[in-house]
């Protein structure tokens, strides 16, 4: 009975630590109506104040390991490391790599740096 309590325990106390992990970092919604009119305006006037968003290549492979890791799995994109990282015209473009021969693809993020736009996400099979 009592380890049978210890886990009941265990599982609300995680439960209960998940539901205040992301309010530490962000709330969804807290002021809608100043985000809605900052939308507005920037869709309206258009401007980035920084030269770019994105300034130089451990900035872009972290942008770009942000998407990729949730879009196909932080695993599945690490074993593709040492990434191919070219920069042309103000374009970060960013391919995975294998060391050894195996059966599938790799990934290919195109970022633009002076805004951060995600220009193309692929991923081979």
């Amino acid at each position: 009975m009592k380890s049978f309590l210890k886990i009941i325990f265990s599982l609300l106390f995680l439960f209960m630590f998940s539901c205040t992990k992301n309010s530490e970092i962000f709330e969804e919604n807290n002021d809608f109506k100043y985000a809605e009119s900052e939308l507005k305006n920037a869709l309206i006037n258009n401007e980035i104040l920084p030269d770019k968003v994105i300034p130089d290549s451990q900035t872009a492979v972290n942008v770009a390991e942000n998407i990729l890791f949730k879009t196909y799995g932080k695993e599945n994109i690490i074993k593709q490391r040492p990434y191919d990282l070219n920069f042309i015209d103000g374009y970060y473009i960013i391919n995975g790599t294998f060391q050894e021969p195996t059966i599938g693809g790799t990934f290919l993020i195109i970022l633009n740096s002076k805004d951060g736009k995600i220009i193309k996400l692929t991923h081979g099979k």
